[in-house]
This record gives C-alpha cells, structure tokens and sequence, in this order.
C-alpha cells in the first residue's frame, strides 16, 4: 500500500486579489478544462442525478460554493433542460474578479445568479436551497476548523444535502499536475503554479471522511472517481412531509 504524502498548505495565486484579469481568465479557462476532461463535471452530475432521483420534486434550488466562472452550474442547467425539470442555481464565490468573469460566463443563462458569499458564513437561511455543490474549492482552506465549518454550512442551508467534489491527493494525481504544468500550462503563470499545488493541498477519502465525521455529517459517504477524483456526498434522512419519519 502506496502511503500518501502529508498535505501542504500555502496560497494559490488565483486566490490573490491584485492578479491581473487576463491572468485569472486563463486559469479559469483552464480550470474548466480539467472539469471538462478530467472528471469534474463528469463526478457533480453523477451524485447529483441520484440524490435527486432519491428525492423527487417539482423543482431545485442549488448553490455552487466557490464557482470558479460557474462552467458546472451551466453543465448542470443544460442536463436539467435535458430532462425537463426546473432548477435554479445560485452560484457564489468571494473574489472580485472570479465573480465578475462569472457573471460574464453565465450572462445568457436566467436560471443562474452569480452572487458574493464567504464560505465560512453563509449568508442564507437554514434549508434555503435544497442542495449546496463544492466543486475544486474545499482545498484552499488550509486550516481543518474552516474545511468543517465549510461543510457545516453547506450542511445547514440545504434540505436534501451535499456535494464536495474535489482532487484526491495522490503521488500519480502530483505527476499529473506536474505533466500538465510543464505542457499544456507552461505559458499560464497561475495555472502553471497552481496546479500542482492545488494536488498538494488537496485531501485523500480517508481525510474527507474524517472531516465530516468531525463536522457532524452522520449520512455522508465518500466516492473515489478514476482518475483522480474524490466526492463527499451527505444526504439527509428522508422525512415525510405530512409527518411520517
């Protein structure tokens, strides 16, 4: 058994706020290719397509936490059309220029609103939406109290539950990154950073389920995706509406 390296902690240049636009929208760019072709998109609307199976209803309110240029939550609104079910996205992040590129992204998309929001508190009400999306954003918390506090929000504004979906950290994800980095990334200054970074920063399932142990989420359950993918999703107990259990 191949053991994994210890997390790293520092700061991404994409979190920084003076970086040039022109920069970010490379990195954003880029980050929505990894979504595309590596899996990202791909895990979101696998877990969310049975958590809404399992809990059938008119319609979805759900809030992307930390959007990056809201590229899932436009996947996710073109695979509800799909299907003819009606859904409203609020997608946030806390970077001014992330949610200026955001609105951009998403302009022509109505069912989608870009708005700022701290993940560390929230500002909605307890079970405003009915599912809350992490997609690539949990690991730039460095500290484990503000991953479980992230959670705990999620947890606290939805009513059928959550979806983490991140990097895993592992040596062959490291190589990866590095591969990209020294190719495809080699003229992108954040990105070409970030990157590999990002895989360092990154948890392994065993740390992800410990960390919603610790944020009180009894029902979440930790997926492993091909290639280097990891999803948390915790779902609430059904409850019946007219009183049952």
């Amino acid at each position: 058994m191949i053991t994994p390296f210890p997390r790293t902690s520092g700061e991404e240049l994409m979190d920084e706020p003076g970086r040039p636009p022109s920069e970010l929208a490379h990195a954003l760019s880029d980050l929505r290719g990894v979504n595309r072709w590596l899996g990202g998109t791909r895990v979101v609307l696998r877990h969310l397509s049975s958590l809404i199976d399992r809990n059938p209803r008119a319609g979805y309110r759900i809030l992307d936490v930390g959007t990056g240029s809201g590229d899932i939550p436009l996947s996710i609104l073109r695979w509800a059309k799909a299907r003819g079910m009606g859904i409203e996205i609020v997608a946030t992040d806390h970077h001014p220029t992330t949610l200026e590129l955001a609105r951009r992204h998403t302009a022509e998309a109505r069912e989608i609103t870009i708005e700022n929001a701290d993940a560390l508190a929230l500002p909605y009400g307890d079970g405003s939406f009915d599912i809350a999306l992490c997609s690539t954003a949990l690991h730039h918390f460095d500290a484990e109290e503000d991953v479980v506090r992230v959670l705990r929000e999620m947890d606290r504004v939805t009513r059928i539950g959550l979806i983490v979906n991140d990097l895993a950290r592992s040596r062959a994800a490291l190589a990866g990154a590095r591969l990209l980095a020294a190719t495809v990334w080699r003229r992108h200054v954040l990105t070409r950073h970030d990157g590999p970074l990002s895989v360092r920063r990154a948890f392994t399932p065993a740390e992800l389920r410990r960390l919603a142990s610790i944020a009180g989420l009894t029902h979440a359950r930790v997926h492993a995706h091909v290639p280097f993918r990891v999803a948390l999703v915790a779902e609430k107990p059904i409850v019946d509406e007219k009183g049952g259990g």
